[in-house]
């Protein structure tokens, strides 16, 4: 049976939404499925509405644009309201309320609410909070292994950055262990 996980993550621009969709989709290929990513955002950028689609499958992608979607992370209001419907009876709905705040209005989906960006902020790094959400899709899915996401991590982040791959991983198993 082939397995394939459409996950759209949006928000705004600057919160990481680009770079998470990257590292799922690095780390899908790391474990030797094949992936697509598509990223989208708007002129404004940093402040401005980001989303990714990524498609992690056991079977070849036939294309990168999503319909629907087994698995959604949100990361404010408006991409709660934009992508809410299009997720899949019995798919994932992941949200970070501290700042989305409301709760999905749909009762066919798994929801998962994490306060991200409060905790992130508590470990001292904003950034974090895209890393966190990552965990939960990634404890409720299977989509990738931890190994993966951590090697990910070493051929995503720029060299100055790869301190920082302990405190992200302890980001990523808070958010597994939510």
């Amino acid at each position: 049976m082939s397995v394939q996980q459409e996950i759209i993550i949006a928000g705004f621009g600057g919160q990481g939404i680009l770079s998470a969709g990257r590292l799922i989709a690095y780390a899908g290929m790391l474990d030797n499925k094949n992936v697509s990513w598509l990223p989208s955002y708007g002129p404004e950028m940093r402040g401005g509405t980001a989303n990714c689609h990524v498609i992690v499958s056991d079977e070849p992608v036939g294309s990168p644009i999503l319909n629907k979607a087994t698995s959604i992370i949100v990361m404010n209001g408006p991409s709660l309201d934009k992508f809410e419907g299009i997720v899949s009876p019995g798919g994932l709905v992941i949200t970070d309320s501290s700042l989305v705040g409301k709760s999905p209005k749909r009762t066919d989906v798994d929801v998962s609410e994490i306060p991200a960006s409060r905790i992130a902020s508590e470990m001292g790094n904003a950034t974090y909070a895209s890393i966190i959400l990552l965990g939960k899709l990634v404890a409720k899915t299977g989509v990738i292994s931890k190994e993966s996401f951590e090697e990910a991590l070493k051929e995503v982040l720029p060299p100055k950055y790869h301190h920082l791959i302990p405190e992200e991983m302890k980001a990523f198993e808070l958010g597994m262990n939510y």
